[in-house]
């Protein structure tokens, strides 16, 4: 596998000059694989209906955390900003938007139009904010990106007020011997694009940073034959990204709801 700083051009080529939200498998200016729990599997699907998959994964987190009008939301891995743009639905004081990928960050500012919400570039690891800035922190498919999930879980600690709220959902291997097989069935992993971060591992994280409440909750379910039916369907049905499915029928990843809580009483 590349080292980091070859991961991190990776990333940057792929999510900034290659900018992969413009690619059919995505559709809309979200980057993610959907929550395809109330579409029918059973005919054709629609870009409308692919972009709505998007946006119903984005509920299932704000839902989770949950997002209060009022609250100072933070999202890490922002992307084009559209999420930001669901967050804005439950009517926050303000939303900032964090993503390494200096690309992302100018599209977001441009494509976002509203006064509670901005963007600034920054690492999981380092978020660029004070200490208890914010309500809630939420992550939607950025973490199997991101080099240090320790690091990312003890900023989130930071940056939360005491009883702040914590939401991630992304892929994560089932164990932690799962990751050369993972890359030897897809090329996200072999390249180090995907980083095979065990889920057990990532719970561990967020408790070692103080947070409470930890739980890890698979939605795969919902996920995994809705993207596998979307990519049978379209211009390229052979790719790669057909082995998700393949993986997660395997036991080898899953895609998880992550919650959890800064105590009250807790301090940075």
């Amino acid at each position: 596998m590349a080292d980091d700083a070859e991961r991190a051009e990776l990333r940057r080529r792929v999510y900034g000059t290659g900018d992969l939200a413009a690619l059919p498998v995505f559709a809309g200016g979200f980057i993610n694989f959907g929550y395809w729990r109330d579409v029918d599997l059973t005919g054709g699907l629609t870009v409308d209906q692919r972009v709505a998959t998007q946006e119903a994964l984005y509920d299932v987190v704000l839902d989770a955390l949950p997002a209060r009008a009022g609250d100072r939301v933070l999202e890490v891995g922002s992307g084009h900003g559209l999420g930001a743009l669901r967050v804005v639905r439950r009517e926050p004081a303000l939303v900032r938007g964090v993503d390494v990928v200096p690309e992302q960050v100018a599209r977001a500012a441009e494509g976002v139009d509203d006064p509670r919400v901005a963007f600034v570039r920054g690492a999981a690891h380092d978020l660029p904010f004070p200490d208890s800035s914010f309500d809630a922190v939420l992550s939607v498919e950025a973490a199997q990106h991101f080099e240090d999930v320790a690091g990312f879980a003890r900023e989130s600690a930071r940056v939360l007020v005491p009883g702040g709220r914590f939401a991630l959902t992304t892929f994560l291997a089932r164990d932690a011997d799962a990751g050369p097989r993972l890359a030897a069935l897809l090329r996200t992993f072999a390249t180090g694009l995907d980083l095979a971060h065990p889920v057990d591992a990532v719970l561990d994280h967020l408790r070692a940073a103080g947070f409470a409440g930890v739980t890890a909750r698979a939605i795969g379910e919902h996920v995994w034959r809705g993207l596998d039916r979307w990519l049978e369907l379209g211009p390229e049905p052979d790719r790669w990204d057909r082995n998700f499915l393949r993986a997660a029928d395997q036991g080898l990843l899953d895609y998880y709801l992550v919650t959890a809580r800064k105590p009250a009483g807790s301090v940075a």
